[in-house]
């Protein structure tokens, strides 16, 4: 059996047993987690963490100039990942979601764009954006971590949106079309210390062939290898809507999938998975998942990991809860 066929043979499963296994409040009480006690381990640093991104916070209230404020207040309504909830359940949630993205990094064998991470999914309206923001909040929170989010859904930017990016702001297309703009141009420092943001920038009608060319590459290759503990995050289109997503998949070292359980049919999971290259480190997060068939307003979701370099596959499952936000 592929690594496609097993992947979505994994989330078909998961769909069909998203209530079993959790607690009164939801959460799941036991968890198949092969990539070591790593995780439980982790959780030590949760406390760390949680002051450290605070800290990060309270620097809202007297911002250099030029520093883009991310809405606190309006990200925590909608249920993400924020310093103002960091013992959330989605925040708890995202804290063993990341973990495996990070010792991939940590590999000895990893490769050069082990730290380059596409968010995406098959279709629209699947939570690819949420689950990017979420994300890149949680690394964010990590002592030795810096994160550069990249809003490369082109199109839609409708991450920069949620972020309070301006409209007009340049950023990554103007950088591929203009030759006098630098990547550091359009990096913009947030009142987050460890979260850097670079814009979609302004719609171009050759957007895809902007991407693929050989600047994207180079920019790529500057953005990886800058920093060492820079993880670059990318909001990127759905791989079945827009052929950008494609040729992005083509430059990153991991993927992030998102698919909405009980919308997204699996004929489009498996059309999206094979439109990334086998070598590719692939994560699947399972959204939208019911917690409680009665009550509608809240939702799940589950993380099943796998890679499929030299065959090998391996895979786990994790719930949490979310808010219907997170579609």
């Amino acid at each position: 059996m592929s690594i496609i066929e097993r992947a979505v043979d994994k989330l078909t499963k998961n769909a069909d047993s998203s209530t079993k296994g959790r607690g009164e409040d939801g959460v799941a009480t036991s968890l198949d987690f092969p990539v070591g006690d790593n995780v439980e381990r982790d959780r030590s640093k949760v406390a760390g963490e949680a002051g450290h991104i605070a800290d990060s916070g309270r620097m809202a209230s007297g911002v250099p100039a030029g520093t883009l404020e991310i809405p606190f207040a309006h990200l925590h309504s909608l249920g993400m990942v924020t310093h103002i909830a960091p013992r959330s359940e989605i925040a708890e949630s995202y804290r063993i979601i990341k973990r495996p993205l990070l010792m991939n990094m940590a590999r000895e064998d990893a490769s050069d764009t082990v730290n380059l991470i596409m968010v995406t999914s098959a279709l629209q309206g699947e939570g690819k954006t949420f689950s990017a923001i979420n994300l890149a909040m949680s690394i964010a929170m990590e002592e030795d971590k810096t994160v550069l989010f990249v809003d490369a859904d082109v199109a839609k930017a409708s991450a920069g949106t949620l972020l309070g990016v301006s409209h007009d702001a340049n950023g990554l297309i103007d950088v591929l079309e203009n030759g006098d703009i630098d990547v550091g141009d359009v990096i913009l420092p947030t009142n987050i210390r460890n979260l850097r943001v670079i814009p979609a920038g302004h719609i171009h009608e050759r957007s895809t062939e902007l991407l693929a060319s050989d600047n994207m590459r180079l920019i790529m290759r500057e953005l990886c290898q800058r920093y060492p503990d820079r993880v670059v995050i990318f909001d990127s289109p759905p791989l079945l809507l827009a052929s950008e997503a494609s040729v992005l998949a083509n430059l990153m070292g991991q993927i992030v999938f998102v698919v909405a359980a009980d919308e997204t049919p699996q004929h489009a999971v498996t059309e999206a998975l094979q439109r990334i290259g086998g070598d590719k480190i692939i994560g699947t997060v399972l959204n939208k998942t019911r917690s409680n068939p009665f009550n509608k307003s809240v939702y799940g979701y589950g993380y099943g990991y796998g890679y499929g370099h030299e065959g090998r596959y391996r895979n786990t499952r994790i719930e949490g809860e979310v808010g219907q936000e997170g579609r």
